[in-house]
C-alpha cells in the first residue's frame, strides 16, 4: 500500500515506522499543502496542523485518495468534508483518536453513562492531561468524551472548559512536558466516586490505529468512524 503523510511532525514519523514495519511504502511526506502529487498515493494519512487539515482532505477527496485524518481543532468544517466525500463518492475517516484502547475507552464511556444518567447524586467532570506541545484544548479526545456522556446522561446539555454549572458538563484541561495522553472520567457523590481512566504510554497506539484505519479504508465508499474499523458499537 502506497501511503501519503500529510504532516510530517512526531506522529507522522511515528505512523511512518509503523507503516513500513507493516509492510506499507511511504511515497509522499509533507508538511505542505503543494509541491506533491496525491495521485501516487493509495491511501493519505492526515496528521497535520488545524488550519492545513480541511484543504489536505480536500484535495484528496477531490482526486479519489481515500483520507484518514486525525488533526483536530478543524471540526468546523466536518460537513463540509462529509458533503464533498459524498458527492465525489469518495472515502473518509476522522477520528478525535485512533488508539484501539481509546475507541474501546469511548464505548465504555458512554455504557457508564447510561448507567449513572438517573444517579442524580454524582456529579461528572472530564480531566485530560498532554504534552505541552499540544497546540488545541481540551483534547479532541476528550471533547469525544464529553459528547459521549451528554449523549447518554440526561443532566447534562454541553460541556465547557474550566466551567462547572447546573447542567455543563466541565472539562479540565492540563499540559505537562512529555505527558502523550491522559484521559480520567469522574463521577462524584458525597459517599464515593467511580473512576474510568485511559492512559497513553506513547504515540505508538494511536499511529497503529491509523496505520489499520488506512487498511482497512481500501476499497470502501462512505464516511466512516473507528467503530466501522474495529467493529464495535
Amino acid at each position: 500500500m502506497k501511503i501519503a503523510l500529510l504532516g510530517y511532525g512526531r506522529m507522522g514519523q511515528t505512523i511512518e515506522q509503523i507503516a513500513i514495519s507493516r509492510g506499507h511504502d511511504i511515497v509522499i511526506k509533507t508538511s505542505s499543502n503543494t509541491g506533491y502529487n496525491i495521485k501516487e498515493a493509495d491511501v493519505a494519512i492526515d496528521f497535520s496542523i488545524p488550519n492545513a487539515a480541511f484543504n489536505n482532505i480536500s484535495n484528496c477527496l477531490n482526486n479519489d485518495v481515500p483520507v484518514i485524518s486525525g488533526t483536530t481543532g478543524w471540526l468546523d468544517k466536518y460537513n463540509e468534508a462529509v458533503s464533498l466525500c459524498e458527492k465525489n463518492k469518495g472515502a473518509f475517516i476522522y477520528a478525535s483518536n485512533f488508539s484501539l484502547g481509546v475507541n474501546i475507552f469511548f464505548e465504555l464511556n458512554e455504557i457508564l453513562a447510561k448507567m449513572m444518567t438517573k444517579l442524580d447524586d454524582y456529579k461528572v467532570d472530564i480531566e485530560e492531561i498532554h504534552h505541552t506541545k499540544k497546540l488545541d484544548a481540551p483534547s479532541g479526545t476528550a471533547i469525544t468524551l464529553a459528547e459521549g456522556v451528554i449523549k447518554n446522561h440526561s443532566q447534562y446539555s454541553n460541556w465547557k472548559l474550566d466551567e462547572s454549572t447546573e447542567n455543563i458538563l466541565p472539562i479540565t484541561a492540563k499540559r505537562i512536558p512529555d505527558v502523550p495522553g491522559t484521559h480520567i472520567i469522574t463521577y462524584k457523590s458525597d459517599i464515593d466516586t467511580i473512576k474510568i481512566e485511559h492512559e497513553a504510554h506513547s504515540r505508538q497506539g494511536f499511529a497503529l490505529g491509523a496505520v489499520i484505519a488506512a487498511e482497512w479504508i481500501i476499497g470502501k465508499t462512505g464516511v466512516f468512524t473507528m467503530k466501522d474499523v474495529l467493529n464495535i458499537g
